[in-house]
């Protein structure tokens, strides 16, 4: 008798979000656990998301720099590890806290200050359970040009200002208002058609 195996679904980064589902502004990063950059934007972000609370939706995407830092990787697979729970976040903010410490064993630890219970989580960290899911972010990234991290993209469209508080507001801001206006350019346009 021939046993079907399990298939295991993963949520892939990709469909991981902070805030609110059909917030009219995506705000997405590509960076990494390790970086000191990206550890100080990680706190702008957080108030970002408290100021434009409702406003705006944030997706981290990983994309580890092994060559300057060999224990992003294994980091970036953890907190997509913890977004299979739900904890994504909680992973996220806790692995920036302590990115001077990220060797495998340490990650478990920080897996359950951020609360994930997954048992078999350093096994899968070990076997690279959740590499592809990095992987597939770093293509992406290199796809969409970054080159540099913290690179952020305000509903798509790459920001190239310095990522602070008072520029990505800026951004935000801009992005807000042409979401308001895009509804009603396109109201319009539709009249006219049924018009014809």
């Amino acid at each position: 008798m021939a046993f079907k195996k399990d298939d295991i679904i993963i949520i892939e980064p990709r469909e991981m979000f902070v805030g609110k589902k059909d917030a009219p502004v995506t705000l997405m990063e590509f960076g990494e656990y390790e970086s000191e950059e990206c550890a100080k934007v990680n706190e702008i972000v957080k108030q970002l998301l408290e100021e434009y609370e409702g406003k705006i939706r944030f997706q981290f995407r990983h994309f580890p720099l092994t060559l300057i830092h060999q224990r992003s990787l294994k980091a970036s697979e953890s907190a997509v590890a913890a977004g299979q729970e739900g904890k994504f976040w909680e992973m996220h903010n806790v692995l920036f806290a302590n990115r001077r410490n990220l060797g495998t064993t340490s990650l478990k630890l920080h897996s359950k200050e951020a609360g994930i219970r997954n048992k078999k989580f350093l096994d899968d960290l070990v076997n690279g359970v959740y590499g592809w899911q990095v992987q597939d972010d770093l293509k992406e990234g290199i796809n969409r040009g970054v080159k540099e991290i913290p690179a952020f993209f305000i509903n798509d469209v790459p920001f190239t200002l310095k990522p602070t508080f008072a520029n990505l507001s800026a951004a935000i801001d801009a992005a807000l208002k042409k979401s308001k206006s895009k509804p009603a350019a396109k109201k319009p346009a539709a009249k006219a058609k049924q018009r014809a």
